[in-house]
């Protein structure tokens, strides 16, 4: 006795190394005599330390030894559990992990033998094993007794890890196919005249229909009846009235709750009318009723039908009739969108408080994987038979495969899933309740954490692991589920999705590709072989032959898109981009067919593709983070020509994320298909322009003062903006209008300083044209004081001299739209000191001036109109075009600027909406004339974007002119309703700008 004391701390302290959390409570159960022999064993406390509650494991053990009421039974237990590790590891291991298997073995203490085995038959039963397991039950109370047994072993492998999670829910689904046909020969048994009146099928759905089953679940079925074949004095309805009775005592077999509890609900709502509809219907009542009535969801639910118990023809023929409808279910109008919205309806309906914790039906659950995985069965499996699996990791590792996921988000959707099911595999173990909660308890928490293997500390470990698996499938869900290119591949005839060589010519034909022949080539080498890469591009292709159809040039789309993939083939992110990422496939199909200048810019750097797969990848930069960006990387490179290289690149990089976002926006979006303010997709595409010549304009500066003079040039340096350039208005031909100004630093020689200043200009012109890929950037300083005649550079000085004495009427308004753009910040501001008295005169104009102003537009129309050219249609110098609009707002900006400060704008919309704000003019004819010049802007613009080279004309070739209209917003066969609109706009604004501008009258 004087012992004890030392050997109970010792074993408490054991106990509580072992993970025990009453050690105290479980000495005492120690030392019961039902378990004393076991009391020093150390492989067994061992074995219940390594079980998921050692308290509950031991609890369970000394109440399965207190059921054997004879002492010799109790003798055989223990000495097996000594001697014998399988049988300890499982037993345990269930004991610890399931309180209502505990429950279970101690009412049926003998039922402890079936985990003595350990043989290779006993590893993976199948529907034959559990069968035999439950053949001979009488009633449904024996039924559940032989249940429970197959459970317990299922279990036991499943929390020793001899089976993986989804060959325990296999094992689940197939122990639920046995009971049913137990449950079914309890019914005919008991009613023998309805058996013999009837065929029935039972349908399993559901979990069990695809073999993932849960521990305690509902189990899904559909009944299929008919009258016996060859019976010919058994009518329709007397089979099914049979065939119903029969289902029924099915249901309450397996439903009713009895002195050995439940087994699970057999729920029929799955079935036609759900449970408003007749518990059973013949094989062409169901074909009637989902020809005609069915919902998306009936279908989507359909994808995991599987006979399982009565008759086995019968089942099978309901299974091989539905199966084409279920393929044909993604060319219901609005699909996808359904498909979508019922996952939503589901979230919303989670109780208030549970979202977070629901591990099926929550964002990012087991449910956001089933839903994505069958959403894209259904829309790729009408053509690829691969997909049909009704069990879901298959179908998720069917997917990666044949290239409709990414392997490595199949691979983590899959290790996602898996963790997600072993967990609720373990919640509803412990009570064998159906539940998906996680629970919110740390005991609880404890217990499953230390189930699927988490020690060290369990609860936080758990809720990590959680947390991190949610965001994965939340993450994965939100791309594969609303992925848009789905909807497209569920619009597509079945026959479109894979096309055989006849049928590819055919229909090439039809959507309007000129060269069927030659687009069949593409096509071919595009998606012909074995390949992943194949397999990818078949998926892609069909959906963008159409959307290369809905342009002016399809042929030109797809001969841009295989001059893509070939440069970008054994890229591995290209592919998956364009079939994961947001819109990429159709942003990518759009570009390519609207013309020469986006392809021409995007072939010289296919990796841009990845600019079109980022929602924010087309958004313009700003002048200040294309600078900072040109800048560092002249500073990377040694000589200057390679630094301007260097810059020029990114201008093709930046040029093409400006026209590719020019294009898409002209398309419109899905929530605004026609965009409304076609003013504001005009001011984005010329402030990019300009930010970007004005950022590559700085850092060629900055290459060039580098080579020559190191870190400071003898004079102060400024670029000034002049025309669209400073005006922010730039189109995608359009020259860089400047000026340059310097000023001598103190003590710098004047000569020297004009000297390093002439030597920059030269070397920045030269520099910005050297010949390369990329497209040069042409520097025009012609609007310089004396021309072409005049020095290219100017002290501060001269200018203020030049426009003191010498300036005329025309210099004061080009100067309107200076504004500086590169070099030293604050010259450029004394130099928009300077000009602004000129351009925004203190007391207005004269007459004479405007008389000169009004001389030198009607000059400019007759002088400068290119000969042969309709003034109608002629975009900048044409009756409403650009310059009547320009010209006007740019005189009430000399005559009003001064006292209106909203006028002090390089920009031609801002100007004129000042003007309209001020009462300058009529709010009707300001709208007029904006309207005007945004047309004129977007015609400029998107010639350039068609033909590859500036214009200020329509193309006159048809499918160019085609390009345009489509660019403008109009379809197929809608040029001549183009002309008819620019004509009559123009028309509009030349009578506002003849009334306003010829009109004015200087007091």
């Amino acid at each position: 006795m004087t012992s004890a004391p030392g050997r109970r701390s010792s074993t408490f302290t054991r106990l509580l190394r072992q993970g025990f959390t009453d050690p105290s409570a479980a000495e005492r159960f120690l030392d019961m005599p039902a378990v004393a022999p076991i009391r020093a064993d150390p492989l067994l406390l061992d074995a219940l330390g390594a079980t998921a509650d050692p308290d509950l494991a031991l609890r369970g053990l000394v109440r399965l030894a207190e059921a054997h009421e004879r002492p010799e039974e109790r003798r055989v237990l223990l000495d097996t559990l000594i001697t014998a590790k399988p049988l300890r590891d499982r037993l345990l291991g269930v004991l610890g992990a399931s309180e209502a298997l505990g429950d279970h073995l101690a009412r049926h203490p003998e039922d402890w033998r079936v985990l003595a085995t350990y043989e290779s038959a006993d590893l993976h039963p199948g529907i034959a094993e559990f069968e035999h397991e439950l053949a001979g039950v009488e009633d449904a109370v024996e039924l559940r007794v032989a249940y429970r047994r197959c459970l317990l072993a299922i279990a036991a492998r499943d929390v020793c890890g001899t089976t993986t999670v989804t060959e325990a829910a296999a094992e689940l689904a197939d122990l639920a196919t046995a009971t049913l046909r137990a449950a079914l020969g309890l019914a005919c048994a008991a009613a023998p005249e309805d058996a013999a009146a009837c065929r029935l099928a039972v349908i399993a759905m559901g979990k069990c229909g695809g073999r993932e089953l849960n521990y305690i679940s509902d189990v899904d079925v559909i009944f299929v009846g008919e009258p016996p074949e060859g019976a010919r004095d058994v009518d329709e309805n007397t089979a099914l009235r049979a065939a119903t009775r029969l289902a029924s005592h099915l249901m309450r077999i397996c439903s009713e709750t009895t002195v050995e509890g439940a087994i699970w609900p057999v729920d029929a709502n799955l079935r036609p009318e759900g449970r408003n509809g007749p518990l059973v219907r013949t094989l062409s009542s169901h074909l009637a009723y989902y020809e005609r009535w069915a919902k998306t969801w009936e279908f989507q639910a359909l994808l995991k039908a599987r006979p399982v118990a009565g008759d086995a023809a019968l089942g099978t023929a309901y299974e091989d009739a539905v199966a084409p409808l279920v393929w044909q279910a993604a060319e219901r109008d609005h699909f996808v969108p359904d498909v979508q919205e019922m996952r939503r309806r589901v979230i919303d309906q989670i109780p208030v408080g549970q979202a977070e914790r629901e591990l099926k039906l929550g964002p990012g659950g087991l449910r956001d994987v089933e839903f994505a995985v069958q959403l894209l069965q259904l829309v790729h499996g009408r053509s690829d038979a691969s997909l049909r699996s009704g069990t879901t990791l298959d179908a998720l590792r069917a997917l990666a495969a044949g290239g409709y996921v990414g392997r490595t988000d199949a691979a983590q959707l899959d290790e996602a899933y898996r963790f997600l099911r072993t967990v609720e595999h373990r919640i509803q173990l412990y009570r064998l309740r159906r539940t998906h909660l996680m629970p919110d308890e740390d005991h609880d928490l404890r217990r499953l954490g230390r189930s699927i293997g988490l020690r060290t500390d369990p609860v936080a470990e758990l809720t990590r692991e959680w947390k991190r698996y949610t965001a994965v499938v939340r993450r994965l869900h939100e791309k594969l589920f609303y992925r848009p290119l789905l909807d497209a591949v569920a619009q597509l005839a079945p026959g479109e999705i894979r096309l055989s060589a006849k049928a590819a010519g055919q229909r090439l034909e039809a959507l309007g590709y000129a060269d069927p022949v030659a687009a069949l080539r593409h096509l071919e080498a595009l998606s012909s072989g074995v390949t992943r890469k194949a397999a990818i591009q078949r998926t892609l292709l069909p959906v963008l032959l159409g959307w290369f159809a809905d342009s002016a040039d399809p042929d030109a789309g797809l001969l841009g898109f295989r001059k893509v993939s070939d440069a970008l083939g054994k890229t591995p992110w290209y592919l998956r981009l364009l079939r994961d990422e947001g819109a990429a496939a159709e942003n990518l199909a759009r570009v390519l067919s609207a013309g020469r200048l986006a392809p021409d810019l995007l072939l010289r750097a296919p990796e841009a593709v990845a600019l079109l797969g980022d929602p924010e990848g087309l958004k313009p930069r700003g002048r200040a983070g294309l600078e900072q960006e040109i800048i560092a990387a002249v500073a990377r490179s040694d000589a200057a020509e390679g630094a301007v290289a260097s810059a020029r690149g990114m201008r093709r990089r930046e040029l093409f994320r400006t026209a590719a976002a020019d294009i898409i926006g002209s398309y419109g979006t899905e929530e605004n298909p026609v965009e409304a303010d076609r003013g504001a997709l005009v001011d984005r595409v010329g402030g990019a322009l300009s930010d970007l010549n004005a950022a590559t304009i700085a850092g060629a500066v900055r290459a060039a003062v580098r080579e020559r003079w190191g870190d400071t040039l003898p004079t102060r340096f400024a670029v000034i903006g002049m025309g669209r350039f400073g005006g922010h208005e730039l189109t995608y031909g359009s020259d860089a209008d400047v000026l340059f100004v310097h000023e001598p630093w103190d003590g710098v020689d004047e000569h020297e300083a004009a000297v390093a200043a002439s030597a920059l200009v030269t070397e920045v012109r030269r520099l910005l044209q050297v010949p390369t890929a990329d497209p040069p950037l042409l520097i025009d300083a012609d609007l310089r004081p004396e021309g072409k005649s005049g020095p290219i550079v100017r002290t501060l000085a001269s200018y203020r001299a030049y426009y003191r004495r010498w300036s005329l009427v025309w210099e004061s308004q080009a100067l309107l739209r200076a504004e500086p753009v590169a070099g030293d910040p604050g010259l450029g501001e004394r130099f928009v000191e300077l000009i602004d008295p000129l351009r925004y005169p203190e007391r207005g104009l004269s007459d004479d001036d405007v008389r000169e102003i009004r001389r030198l537009k009607a000059r400019m129309e007759t002088e400068r109109l290119p000969r042969g050219t309709d003034p109608n249609l002629h975009t900048k110098l044409g009756r409403g075009g650009l310059s009547d609009v320009e010209w006007t707002v740019q005189l009430i900006q000399m005559r009003h600027g001064h006292e209106v400060p909203g006028l002090r704008t390089t920009r031609t919309r801002g100007a004129l909406a000042a003007a309209r704000d001020a009462g300058l003019i009529s709010p009707q004819d300001a709208a007029t004339l904006d309207e005007a010049w945004v047309l004129a802007t977007r015609v400029r613009g998107g010639a350039m974007l068609v033909r590859g080279r500036p214009g200020d004309t329509f193309p006159s070739e048809s499918r160019d002119l085609a390009a345009v209209g489509r660019y403008l917003g109009y379809g197929p066969g809608r040029v001549g309703e183009m002309l008819d609109d620019y004509l009559r706009t123009t028309r509009r604004a030349r009578a506002v700008m003849e009334e306003v501008f010829y009109g004015y009258e200087a007091p």
